[in-house]
């Protein structure tokens, strides 16, 4: 199913809510030097509002205050100037920040923890439960495709797979606000695919998600809003129809057709329209579209392989919707490989049991009265009996050897 297909401009408003989960107004943030002299102002009175289930993107050159912004919301830096709300309170507010999930664009990891090991690690940060934890985990390296190598230290772990393992423990704590700084950096077309499908079906559910890539063909993918910053300041924001339409040009897409019915299209067309104005191609699919239906193709045949693989579903706790119970769509199996009915192997008979031999009882009873039954360790043994010592002779003894006469 095409990225296209599961995220029409039709289901944004169906999908977000009034609800604002962020707000800044007047954002600014001046970094100083030692001397306390101005000496980078990295955002310049920014204002924008986040709503539930909206995925939006901070998009920018470097150094225009993405990450800035990114680390003013999670409150690991303090604003020069301007105010801040998440979830209606400071984004310093301790139980605010346990609804929050964050990747950051280097994953920090305990490189000689396995992936288990580590997100068990983040889990017990948020105390959850042992069952609960050993729950999530299963479902995340599944989803993630890590559920092969999750004995393999995460040190051991190339670029790509370090961001699967980073983007399951930000979401280890099933969180309202998901903020992804570069999620798909690393990662082959596949795994950019299904982290762009994981984050439509995040906001699916009600889910939050603050998007910042470089990346542009992910974020016209998967976000609803984008604002553009340049120098600290947002120089355009609004949906990607609003910004990427082309108000003076038509394109009209129609199967082949027959020549003739071509050249009459084309005059009537030519009637209105300058010839040199009209452009007649063949559509053609992106290239991330023909590689995963080739791989797709050769996956059939695919063996083990010692990497990450691809996820199958999103986690199940992920899933479950505002009534409590998961939905009945499945969002990320059009990847998977087909399940193929195994065949059912009767089970081998067993070979008949051959019967104990019979003991021959009056045998038995003159071996037990002809056998001497030796020395019994229940009954204690007679004490042995005790010498007089002859003290005379010991005196004679010393005094031969102290060379005194007795």
């Amino acid at each position: 199913m095409p990225v296209a297909e599961l995220n029409p401009q039709s289901e944004i408003a169906n999908r977000k809510s009034e609800e604002v989960v962020v707000s800044v107004r007047g954002l600014t943030k001046v970094f100083k030097d030692f001397w306390n002299r101005p000496k980078a102002r990295a955002v310049d009175g920014v204002d924008f509002d986040v709503r539930r289930g909206e995925v939006f993107g901070l998009l920018g050159p470097n150094g225009s205050g993405k990450s800035t912004t990114v680390k003013l919301l999670l409150g690991l830096l303090y604003p020069t100037k301007g105010h801040i709300e998440v979830f209606g309170h400071s984004p310093r507010h301790v139980q605010t920040k346990s609804r929050i999930g964050y990747l950051p664009e280097e994953s920090y990891l305990y490189r000689y923890l396995n992936s288990r090991e580590t997100l068990d690690f983040f889990g017990n940060l948020f105390h959850l439960s042992k069952g609960e934890r050993d729950n999530r985990v299963e479902q995340l390296l599944e989803m993630v495709g890590l559920s092969q190598v999750h004995l393999r230290s995460v040190g051991e772990f190339s670029k790509g797979m370090q961001r699967r393992i980073g983007l399951a423990q930000a979401l280890i704590n099933d969180p309202d606000l998901v903020i992804l700084d570069e999620p798909t950096s690393g990662l082959d077309p596949i795994g950019c695919r299904e982290v762009k499908d994981l984050i439509l079906a995040l906001a699916r559910r009600g889910k939050t998600v603050i998007l910042s890539s470089h990346l542009l063909s992910d974020v016209e993918d998967v976000c609803d809003r984008v604002v553009i910053y340049y120098g600290g300041k947002i120089q355009a924001m609004g949906t990607l129809k609003e910004l990427l339409a082309t108000p003076d040009a038509i394109r009209i897409t129609t199967p082949a057709l027959p020549r003739e019915t071509m050249e009459r299209v084309l005059e009537i067309i030519r009637k209105d329209v300058a010839g040199a104005k009209v452009e007649i191609d063949t559509p053609t699919q992106n290239l991330e579209s023909y590689f995963l239906d080739v791989v797709q193709k050769a996956r059939r045949a695919a063996s083990e392989t010692s990497g990450a693989t691809s996820g199958a579903r999103v986690a199940a706790y992920l899933r479950v919707g505002d009534d409590g119970r998961p939905p009945a769509e499945k969002i990320l199996e059009r990847l998977a490989l087909p399940q193929v009915a195994q065949p059912v192997v009767p089970p081998k008979p067993r070979a008949p049991v051959a019967p104990a031999p019979k003991v021959d009882d009056k045998k038995l009873e003159a071996l037990t009265k002809t056998a001497d039954p030796g020395p019994s360790l229940d009954k204690p043994r007679p004490a042995a009996e005790e010498k007089p010592v002859d003290l005379s002779k010991a005196d004679e003894k010393l005094s031969s050897l102290l060379g005194k006469k007795p």
